[in-house]
């Protein structure tokens, strides 16, 4: 569809630039912390099976001792942290035109529930890739919670 350019890349561009519609604000500054590249990281896919949630995460360059997964309250957290590699010898030896490498961390929360326990949960991280394998616990369903109060009379 062809619109005047007036009206920029949207028609309603101008009406959500209202705070509290625009995240450009927010894009931004996370482009700031964590550069273009950022968008990439930690990229999440989620399969519920029967029994179970298979998460795989993409941890592109990362080793496996750089990565945390940890469980509290229900939360289950990834974190991942990286620097770059430099020895002395290499800053001696010259300097950096371009260094395009990323150095950080990153994290990311998913609630799983407060029923499950990290012996629950099995990790693997192989080829840039972590999958962990969370069981479904049964949910208490609320007509087992009911009590009734006898009625006399």
């Amino acid at each position: 569809m062809l619109m005047p350019s007036i009206f920029g890349e949207n028609m309603f561009d101008e009406f959500f630039r209202d705070p509290f519609f625009d995240d450009r604000d927010m894009k931004k500054l996370e482009k700031k912390i964590y550069g273009r590249r950022g968008k990439n990281l930690m990229k999440t896919d989620i399969r519920e099976t029967d029994t179970e949630y298979e998460l795989e995460m993409d941890l592109p360059g990362f080793k496996k001792d750089e990565i945390k997964v940890s469980l509290k309250d229900g939360y289950l957290t990834i974190c991942a942290a990286k620097g770059l590699d430099k020895d002395e010898q290499e800053k001696n030896s010259g300097r950096y035109i371009r260094q395009e490498r990323y150095a950080g961390a990153c994290e990311r929360s998913f609630y799983v529930g407060g029923d499950v326990t990290d012996e629950d949960i099995k990790g693997e991280f192989k080829h840039g890739i972590l999958r962990l394998s969370i069981p479904k616990k049964d949910a208490k369903s609320l007509a087992e919670e009911k009590k009734y109060i006898s009625i006399e009379g």
